[in-house]
């Protein structure tokens, strides 16, 4: 299985306990955005329904996601990670967005 480097947002990370900017998950293949999600869930139960809806599933406003800092939160999350996120040279990124007026 691969080992996804996964970077959270503060809030987050305080929520599931973790220390520094990241964390890593061995996820099953095919290693797609969806899976990396449910194994994120599974790992940490206190953070379901914080990244996603908990029936339907959704990405919850205001967070967004990037691979080799693109935006691929609009992407189909059963769509193949970068290679580049699979071999674990860089971090899949869950970053909270930023609204103001």
């Amino acid at each position: 299985m691969p080992l996804i480097r996964i970077e959270l947002p503060l809030h987050l990370r305080r929520l599931a306990n973790i220390s520094g900017h990241e964390t890593t998950l061995d996820v099953p293949t095919p290693v797609t955005l969806a899976q990396t999600l449910d194994t994120l869930e599974a790992l940490y139960p206190q953070l379901r329904g914080t990244i996603r809806d908990h029936v339907t599933l959704e990405r919850r406003a205001f967070l967004r996601f990037f691979a080799n800092m693109e935006d691929i939160t609009h992407q189909p999350t059963c769509a193949p990670l970068p290679a580049t996120i699979l071999e674990g040279k860089e971090p899949l990124i869950i970053l909270g967005a930023i609204a103001g007026g």
